[in-house]
């Protein structure tokens, strides 16, 4: 029996209800999939010990254990979950005080504005959180974001917002992105996300002002959460570390197997980053892919279909550090739900959970709060 199928029958160990008793923090006891019998699997300083005669006798890490592993995981998982919700501000933002009443509207050029008054500190204020001195409003601004994530150009979001009677144009729409992309970001990168221990990684060329160049992605197997990015200017023999140790800063961790094509900067990488003479620290590299069976690359290429449909839109970028592939990221991580993960988005899966009617307000909000 391979240590593969093992992993594979102590997933279906924990898909199960009651498969798995909890006695103490270092002993479990685990069902036969056979008998009616229970194994102990304890914890102990060289590693988990099971009663099964596969482990007892052939000195390998058996399905007992990995299960007990995977929903020590899954439990760790929930545990960390963070949780981001819209920010709903009652507070006067002169005296803190939450003693405010609503004082009428103040309408702006393309929106109105609640307009409050602090009945202690006797001052009238407005509370845009993240928007302020914007034009235009939270919904159109996050709405032309949206727009152009998923697929219209500049000039057709433009067009758009003018059908809205809001007058604009294109390269304001190009400015917020940039903006709020920056804003995102910084906040994005105190979060870690809680990631499988099986990624996959993969090249897709774009143009940049005309240039062919390479854009080099790590994507979580499990939760497709797209960890980390570098743009590069050639396939083969671009030295790829830089995105490696990205993703474990990203994560805080390395994973156990890694999926790539056969390309050698792969390779090279691999061993010069992630190289380890302990067992248990040692990471797989699948190299030889198939479009068929389990050793393929498809869901990496989903992704690479999501940046070729951006690409098409825009032409091409203008610069290799563009705002639009940082941003690009974040849809694909917090904002575009996956019909391959029941709906949910990969931030869900990796613990990270955006509330709201309208995610993107919400985390710019958040973002704006972070940074004061």
């Amino acid at each position: 029996m391979e240590i593969n199928s093992r992993e594979i029958k102590g997933k279906q160990i924990t898909e199960k209800n009651n498969q798995i008793k909890r006695i103490d923090s270092n002993h479990y006891k685990v069902k036969s999939q056979s008998s009616n019998n229970e194994y102990d699997v304890i914890s102990t300083e060289s590693g988990f010990f099971c009663s099964c005669l596969d482990h007892q006798f052939r000195k390998v890490c058996c399905k007992h254990i990995h299960a007990v592993e995977i929903s020590l995981e899954i439990r760790k998982k929930v545990e960390q979950q963070i949780t981001i919700n819209p920010i709903e501000n009652n507070n006067c933002k002169f005296c803190n005080s939450n003693n405010i009443i609503k004082k009428g509207i103040r309408k702006n050029t393309n929106y109105s504005i609640q307009v409050f008054l602090c009945k202690d500190c006797d001052k009238k204020f407005s509370i845009n959180l993240g928007f302020e001195k914007m034009k235009a409003s939270p919904q159109i601004i996050t709405s032309a974001m949206q727009l152009y994530f998923t697929g219209e150009s500049l000039r057709n979001t433009q067009k758009f917002l003018e059908l809205q009677s809001i007058k604009i144009t294109h390269k304001t729409v190009w400015n917020w992105i940039k903006k709020y992309t920056n804003l995102m970001e910084k906040y994005l990168e105190q979060i870690t996300p809680q990631v499988s221990d099986k990624w996959r990684t993969d090249e897709l060329y774009l143009k940049i002002k005309g240039n062919r160049k390479y854009l080099y992605a790590m994507m979580d197997d499990e939760t497709r959460f797209w960890i980390a990015k570098q743009v590069s200017d050639s396939k083969y023999t671009e030295d790829v570390r830089p995105l490696f140790r990205k993703s474990i800063e990203v994560t805080g961790k390395k994973p156990k197997i890694l999926i790539s094509e056969g390309a050698r900067n792969f390779m090279q990488a691999h061993k010069k980053e992630w190289y380890s003479n302990y067992k248990n620290e040692k990471v797989t590299h699948i190299r030889h892919i198939h479009f068929k069976g389990d050793k393929n690359n498809n869901k990496m290429e989903r992704l690479n279909g999501e940046m070729r449909d951006r690409e098409k839109t825009m032409r091409s970028l203008k610069k290799d550090d563009s705002p639009i592939i940082t941003c690009m990221q974040i849809h694909h991580n917090y904002i575009r739900t996956h019909m391959a993960l029941n709906n949910d988005t990969p931030a869900d899966r990796a613990g990270i959970k955006i509330n709201g009617n309208n995610k993107w307000i919400t985390l710019i909000q958040n973002a704006t709060k972070a940074n004061n």
